[in-house]
């Protein structure tokens, strides 16, 4: 019996394959995979970041509870049995008995946390006010550029601590500790949202005179539709580059907000804090309070900063 032919593929001109396929064939991964330094960058920074996710089940205490701290435990050295119980602990204790190895991973998933919800929030702030300055023009488009104009002649770290001093002298003091956390993504939040303004303004500058723009005005579509549906997808390649830039910006601004001692509290510490813990014992021997936190910041801040550098080139078409 004669084989039955198989049936024809249709040969339309779609790519059907799925979005993972042809992300495997696409040339940003071809450009991932020929980059070492991407490479490594991708690799550090997933598995701190699966470290930091993962902590409740990879660390050997929690440090944010009292009842499983033991001060007799205190000040032992980084691989060395503890004189009193003759546990050890890989990254040492700091005084109250807190292992620095669940501490620095704790601290991590705070830090990025933060990180993560402040490029969020400034980055949806931003993106909505470059679409408008863009789209609409006038005066709206005056005012928000002249605003974003004003905050960009200021540091970003300043922009932070006025914020979160205000809001610090609205909140009741019994509340203020609570609230730490809300007010640190918003402070930082706040004081990165000029850039994605000003780089989707930019954008949409350029996409609103396109032919499909024009072809949804013809059709009634109302301007909150073009923007949101039409604009915004074709605008998000940018945004994506600053938003991987700013998130190693962010963790490293947390942090100095928290060794100012406006940041995260010693109950709840960040990277920031532990820090700020740690240099106050750093010239009286117990170096690795200090250490393993410091390391972990750099590490993590620098694998996300050259990831993101490596991103900005493989998406600039001028420099393909």
């Amino acid at each position: 019996m004669a084989d039955m032919p198989s049936p024809a593929t249709p040969d339309d001109g779609i790519d059907r394959r799925s979005a993972f396929a042809r992300f495997l064939d696409s040339d940003l991964f071809f450009a991932f995979k020929s980059s070492p330094v991407a490479m490594v960058s991708f690799v550090v920074s997933v598995v701190m970041i699966g470290a930091a996710l993962l902590a409740p089940l990879i660390s050997t205490q929690n440090p944010f509870n009292p009842a499983e701290l033991n001060l007799m435990e205190g000040m032992t050295k980084p691989g060395t049995a503890n004189e009193f119980t003759g546990k050890s602990f890989i990254f040492g204790t700091d005084p109250q008995g807190r292992d620095m190895y669940s501490a620095v991973l704790y601290g991590t998933r705070v830090s990025l946390l933060v990180g993560a919800a402040s490029v969020l929030f400034s980055a949806t702030i931003g993106v909505f006010l470059g679409l408008m300055a863009g789209y609409l023009g006038g005066r709206t488009e005056a005012v928000i550029m002249r605003v974003a104009d004003i905050q960009l002649s200021f540091p970003a770290i300043l922009i932070a601590l006025l914020v979160f001093g205000v809001a610090r002298g609205i909140i009741p003091p019994a509340q203020q500790e609570g609230a730490t956390l809300i007010l640190l993504i918003v402070a930082i939040g706040l004081s990165n949202w000029a850039q994605y303004a000003r780089t989707v303004r930019g954008s949409t500058l350029i996409e609103k005179g396109k032919e499909y723009v024009q072809a949804a005005r013809v059709i009634g579509r109302s301007p909150l539709v073009i923007m949101v549906r039409h604009i915004l997808p074709n605008v998000m390649g940018p945004v994506l580059v600053i938003a991987t830039i700013n998130l190693a910006l962010a963790i490293i601004e947390e942090a100095t907000l928290s060794f100012l001692g406006v940041g995260m509290p010693p109950t709840q510490p960040s990277l920031g804090t532990l820090i700020r813990i740690g240099q106050q014992f750093l010239f009286s021997g117990e170096w690795w309070i200090l250490f393993f936190p410091a390391m972990t910041l750099v590490i993590l801040a620098l694998a996300i900063n050259m990831l993101g550098d490596w991103l900005r080139d493989a998406l600039n078409p001028r420099l393909q």
